[in-house]
């Protein structure tokens, strides 16, 4: 300790302020705020690709509620470590505790039907004028280079009413019709079973695991709860004939460890979220967003601070 006091005292002046401004910013950084880029499209358009947003740091402390929208560390890349991890930017649907569901792609939780922010997207058929370019709306919606957005003349788009509204009085365009709500209950969905007949638009009913919660372990619900206790929790599960072993010892109930969220993306036709990946630790959240500092507005033009709520 002398050691190290005696050799700052002999630095410069200039060499201090230098150091003591990188403390400054390291501490800000992982304590307060931080700043991250909106990379696509599953919070259109309630943050638009490219948009730089403020990332608040003390609601990992105080608290976050239903309905913030968090930025995370991807819950599928906990093989990396953690500062090298994507970040992801969804809304909080369901807190510890909740039970979530969604029926023809209406939010319910705890029974009660949730409102959509008036911002929330899904996806819609636009159909354009034979030879006409979808260059105008990409331009307009602030929409980067996507697949399947170039030389057709049906695009699929992540759109609101409103939204749908303006492409629609765009000249190019003939009509813009909502797409069908999902049918079938494809494998790809959390928690890839055939004992959970669930799609996009029509999911659960779902309880999101909450800290201390004593959950009953079967090898029919298992597919719900296998990442959670083998990943998230450090567990190892195994089995002897038709009994599931929890670390060698017969297992019928579980305490949970920690809380976990169920988040979805306001683009909900357009977003890698819960439904396909499952719970998401506490953890895992790097904080709430509230502010979108630049970005793209309606027109295609750059905007400047805007509050989310």
């Amino acid at each position: 300790m002398k050691t190290l006091l005696h050799r700052w005292r002999g630095l410069n002046e200039w060499l201090k302020s230098l150091v003591l401004a990188l403390v400054l910013l390291a501490a800000l950084h992982l304590l307060v705020v931080r700043f991250v880029v909106v990379e696509n499209t599953s919070m259109y358009a309630t943050l638009r690709p490219g948009d730089l947003v403020l990332v608040e740091r003390w609601p990992l402390v105080t608290g976050l509620d239903r309905g913030s929208i968090v930025v995370f560390r991807d819950p599928l890349k906990d093989q990396e470590p953690r500062w090298r991890r994507p970040l992801m930017v969804k809304r909080i649907a369901g807190m510890p505790g909740d039970v979530v569901e969604l029926e023809r792609a209406d939010l319910r939780v705890n029974g009660a039907l949730t409102t959509a922010p008036p911002a929330a997207t899904r996806a819609f058929l636009v159909r354009l004028r034979s030879g006409a370019s979808s260059d105008g709306i990409r331009r307009l919606l602030g929409l980067p280079d996507l697949p399947g957005l170039g030389g057709s003349s049906v695009l699929e788009v992540p759109l609101n009413d409103s939204l749908a509204d303006l492409v629609n009085s765009l000249p190019e365009v003939v009509d813009v019709a909502p797409m069908r709500l999902a049918t079938g209950a494809p494998r790809h969905l959390f928690p890839f079973s055939e004992r959970f007949a669930w799609n996009g638009d029509n999911y659960g009913p779902i309880t999101v695991p909450a800290k201390g919660d004593t959950l009953r372990i079967t090898t029919a619900n298992l597919p719900l709860y296998d990442r959670l206790l083998t990943i998230y929790e450090g567990q190892r599960i195994t089995h002897a004939g038709d009994s599931l072993l929890l670390n060698g010892q017969p297992l019928q109930y579980y305490v949970v460890q920690h809380d976990y969220y169920f988040m979805l993306g306001d683009g909900l036709h357009s977003s890698s979220d819960s439904r396909y990946w499952g719970f998401l630790p506490a953890d895992h959240v790097v904080g709430r967003v509230r502010w979108v500092l630049t970005g793209i507005g309606a027109d295609g033009t750059r905007s400047g601070p805007r509050r989310l709520w």
